[in-house]
């Protein structure tokens, strides 16, 4: 009796890649420009994850708060301009506290003004700050970074309760890398980055993003979910993973839930504007929004009307934007990254999928690194 020939199915992508973020789409254009088949798919229903953005008007409104490029990187720089031209907006924060507006990061005229004193120069406000800040020898949380280098004063107006806004946990029950990165200015620098390059795409983030997967290569699905279909696409459709989600979904919650902040943004159009800076944090308790975005301002738009984003805390599990670096966190993820050793076609890649706090440039980075390491 002949046997039957057995017709296994062609693969039809190369690479599928699971989230259509900044790390997601990097790499598919990355991977597509080589002549790679991607198929990236999201469970949302837009590109660019928390960078997307849309146009109400003649203002660009950012969907999931305030997301502005900022580098040293001139490789990541330079990757990124060819599919966006950035416009030269340097970015300012001020903090609304007690009926005033305080630069942010705390600088000489936020020292000055808070303590009714006239620090003239550098060497005035690290003489004045060596007498306010703390001294301790183990730096083993955020709370310890803030004090060591501001005092508790400064601490406790402008850091700890914006903090327990900001991630439902006081500075102390956080990992010192979160708050590692809170700058100090002892001058009069009222820009909260000093890169070399910093603006926001002048048509937007979405639209770069489109420009990034136009690839006849790549092939986008959304309203997709990878926990979903992953089941029904298993046979050999793609030959490599490149996962962007959170880590510990993927395990289905093996040794448990890692926490991940989300944000609750609340949109409202009003006519004129708003307030004077792009973004103002409220850090006062008694206030629920933890900060205010105006969008306009990031592009210096001229209209009648304004849109503005109040940002809430949130334990979001469906939009999840940043991961909760503290003792317990960090100890369960290291659980589930043991576990990725046994994956040979699978690259964890991403804020979500690594557990770490990458800013926007830095995912960029990463992504191209790992896209060298591909090749």
């Amino acid at each position: 009796m002949k046997k039957k020939k057995i017709i296994k199915k062609k693969t039809q992508y190369d690479y599928l890649i699971v989230g259509a973020g900044i790390s997601g789409i990097v790499l598919a254009e990355r991977l597509a420009s080589i002549g790679k088949k991607i198929l990236l798919i999201d469970k949302r229903e837009h590109i660019g994850g928390n960078c997307y953005d849309y146009i109400d008007g003649k203002i660009i409104v950012q969907n999931y708060g305030p997301h502005i490029f900022h580098t040293s990187s001139k490789e990541v720089y330079n990757y990124l301009s060819k599919f966006t031209e950035f416009n030269d907006y340097k970015h300012k924060v001020l903090a609304y506290y007690h009926g005033g507006y305080y630069p942010i990061p705390i600088n000489r005229e936020t020292i000055n003004k808070f303590y009714n004193i006239n620090l003239k120069n550098e060497q005035d406000v690290i003489n004045f700050l060596n007498k306010k800040k703390s001294k301790i020898k183990n730096i083993n949380n955020s709370e310890d970074v803030v004090v060591s280098k501001f005092g508790r004063e400064l601490f406790n107006a402008f850091v700890k309760n914006y903090t327990k806004k900001q991630w439902d946990k006081f500075p102390k029950e956080l990992d010192k890398s979160v708050l590692e990165r809170l700058p100090i200015r002892y001058d009069t620098n009222p820009y909260y980055f000093q890169d070399k390059y910093q603006g926001v795409p002048v048509h937007g983030y979405t639209k770069m993003f489109d420009k990034m997967l136009k690839s006849k290569n790549i092939t986008i699905k959304l309203n997709t979910d990878f926990f979903v279909i992953n089941n029904d696409i298993k046979c050999a459709e793609y030959k490599k993973i490149i996962y962007t989600g959170k880590i510990d979904e993927f395990f289905n919650h093996r040794y448990g839930r890692l926490e991940y902040r989300g944000l609750k943004c609340i949109f409202e159009k009003l006519y004129g504007d708003f307030q004077p800076n792009s973004v103002v944090n409220y850090p006062e308790p008694k206030m629920e929004t933890t900060r205010i975005t105006e969008f306009k301002k990031f592009y210096n738009e001229r209209c009648n009307h304004t849109i503005i984003c109040r940002e809430i805390f949130n334990w979001d599990y469906d939009t999840p934007a940043y991961p909760v670096q503290n003792k317990k966190n960090l100890k369960l993820y290291e659980k589930y990254k043991k576990e990725i050793a046994r994956f040979k076609n699978i690259y964890f890649v991403g804020r979500l999928a690594e557990y770490k706090y990458y800013n926007m440039d830095a995912a960029v980075k990463r992504a191209l690194d790992i896209f060298k390491e591909m090749k």
